[in-house]
């Protein structure tokens, strides 16, 4: 049974830094892609961050690209998120994601096995 856990949020202050983690339970974790989604207050879901299943492969959403860097450790089985630079408007619940069809895409119907998210509250 794969089971995604989220970890690392936390209350910060704009400008600060903070890094998320997605911890990988299950068989498999080298086969597969994984995503990174948040869920900003009274808002949609929005993709994030995405990374092939060998590392090589990024992808990133125009909000975060050139502040967030995924990354992951197939030997731990875990998928990374580090924030940089954070905004305000950074303020959301974060999820990762399997990616079920390894395009590392935008939508969230490519994605399953989501974890129960992580908070991340960014003051100014």
């Amino acid at each position: 049974q794969v089971q995604l856990e989220e970890s690392g949020g936390g209350l910060v202050q704009a400008g600060d830094s903070l890094k998320l983690s997605c911890q990988y339970s299950g068989r498999g974790f080298v086969n597969y892609g994984v995503g990174w989604f948040r869920r900003p207050p009274e808002k949609e879901r929005e993709f994030v961050a995405a990374i092939s299943r060998s590392g090589g492969r990024t992808r990133y959403g125009d909000a975060v690209q050139g502040r967030f860097t995924i990354s992951r450790d197939n030997e731990k089985d875990i998928v990374y998120l580090e924030m940089n630079r954070l905004k305000p408007e950074d303020t959301a619940v974060y999820f990762c994601a399997v990616d079920r069809d390894g395009l590392l895409g935008v939508g969230p119907n490519g994605y399953g096995f989501w974890g129960q998210g992580t908070q991340v509250t960014v003051a100014s």
